[in-house]
């Protein structure tokens, strides 16, 4: 790209004799007159440097160097002075110039400035542009991963910058849903409040509304004192309700309705309190599918669900388990102060090898006992466990002996459910990868389930 020169000099000849030298030089030139006029050139953002004579007319030439340094401080500004000049020299460094120059114009040596002036003028932008890029980027510091995947989901959550939507994440258990959890708060309006997370499946369902909502003084045998619970206690921040899918319906209805007025009623209160938070939802079961057979509400399932973010399992992310692997090494093995570099070749293609089932949080569990078995600085296969070693991947393979020869609907069958395999159990998401609608494959799943009820019977009957 050609560097672009504004030039700033009252006098048409000087003007003329810079632009032509400087074009020569294969600069692209802009000459101007006055301060006003460079000012409103500058505005438009496509200057990579600017020449400005210290005398322009009435207008002081160090004015407009210090005005041009407080708009804009990565704009570097070359003063060009009377020979001799050097308090002049002195005072235009004092305000801003990048540097400066002396009269007659050395046209060479000009344009060695200019050069020198535009390196550092995109060197500035590149670290102003890596800054902004790093402050972008909060939140993501603990979501390790580069696949296809982790891109999806890290453009969706850059895209929520600054929204307060309700978003529910699905993803397989293990597979890190509290840290887009913790990503989507660090990158909101609520960052500067709490994060509060509660896993509502481990709550006993007697508790989970005085957990939540809070209760007062009396409410039941163990209030012993007030509490405000935790939609109240993640005011101004965010409440992450995780494994939301296994809320019994009764406390479904009570939360709806709390999401909708934004108040809560603490148990045994007569009053309501007002909040304000971000609610983020996370869980492992496929919501669609649970409302279509009754198990959680439909309106709730679109109050939580605004945006849904769906976090892929490790088997679907390629290359990413090499990457986490080598992010929790490096974690374990300064924890226990142990000198560990990395995988051997053979160790790195087991671990490429295995479905992962437990996911992220199995990974990590696997890396955490290599690093305190091995005796080396590499991780190597003997390090592994067992069933990583002995794992074997699976194909759906159909035998052409006549024997084992299979129906197109066993074949059928067979497909499907290695789909809701992959996609863990997600029936919608299924139903998009084999291209039918959600209605058909419950059909077919209904099917197989009752030819197999059938074939239990028929198998009974006969003994």
């Amino acid at each position: 790209m050609r560097a672009r020169v504004l030039v700033v000099d009252d006098d048409p000849s000087m003007c003329d004799l810079l632009r032509d030298g400087l074009t020569a030089s294969g600069f692209d030139v802009t000459t101007v007159s006055s301060a006003a006029e460079a000012l409103s050139e500058v505005e438009r953002g496509d200057h990579h440097i600017v020449i400005t004579d210290l005398h322009l007319g009435a207008e002081d030439g160090l004015e407009l160097c210090r005005t041009l340094n407080q708009r804009l401080p990565e704009l570097p500004v070359v003063v060009v002075t009377a020979f001799g000049s050097m308090d002049a020299a002195i005072a235009a460094i004092r305000v801003g110039a990048y540097d400066f120059i002396n009269k007659p114009v050395d046209l060479q040596a000009l344009a060695l400035v200019i050069d020198r002036g535009v390196a550092h003028y995109r060197l500035k932008q590149e670290v102003s542009r890596l800054r902004q890029q790093e402050a972008t980027d909060k939140g993501f510091e603990e979501m390790v991963g580069d696949s296809r995947a982790m891109k999806k989901v890290y453009d969706l959550l850059s895209r929520l910058d600054g929204s307060d939507a309700p978003v529910l994440i699905e993803g397989e258990s293990g597979t890190g849903k509290e840290l887009v959890a913790r990503a989507l708060h660090q990158r909101s309006d609520y960052r500067n409040g709490p994060f509060v997370a509660i896993n509502t499946a481990a709550v006993p369902s007697t508790l989970l509304e005085s957990t939540l909502f809070g209760h007062v003084k009396g409410a039941f045998t163990d209030a012993k004192a007030s509490r405000p619970g935790l939609f109240v206690e993640a005011d101004g921040g965010t409440l992450f309700l995780d494994e939301i899918g296994e809320m019994p319906l009764d406390m479904q209805s009570k939360l709806l309705r709390v999401l909708q007025e934004r108040k809560v009623r603490p148990v045994g209160g007569t009053t309501e309190v007002a909040f304000d938070t971000r609610i983020v939802s996370a869980t492992n079961r496929d919501l669609e599918d649970a409302v279509h057979r009754g198990t959680f509400r439909e309106d709730l399932y679109y109050r939580v669900a605004v945006v849904t973010v769906h976090v892929e399992p490790l088997r679907n992310r390629g290359k990413d388990v090499l990457l986490l692997a080598q992010h929790f090494l490096l974690k374990e093995a300064e924890r226990a102060n142990k000198k560990i570099t990395g995988f051997s070749a053979e160790a790195a293609r087991k671990l490429l090898d295995y479905d992962w089932p437990g996911n992220v949080r199995q990974l990590r569990n696997v890396v955490e006992r290599a690093v305190a078995l091995t005796r080396f600085e590499e991780i190597s296969v003997t390090d592994l466990p067992d069933r990583i070693l002995d794992f074997k991947t699976t194909q759906l393979v159909v035998d052409d002996t006549p024997d084992h020869m299979l129906t197109l609907e066993e074949l059928e069958r067979r497909y499907i459910e290695r789909v809701l395999s992959a996609v863990g159990g997600n029936k919608t998401r299924a139903a998009k990868v084999l291209g039918v609608d959600r209605r058909t494959l419950y059909r077919k799943l209904e099917r197989y389930e009752a030819t197999s009820a059938k074939a239990g019977d028929a198998r009974a009957a006969e003994t």
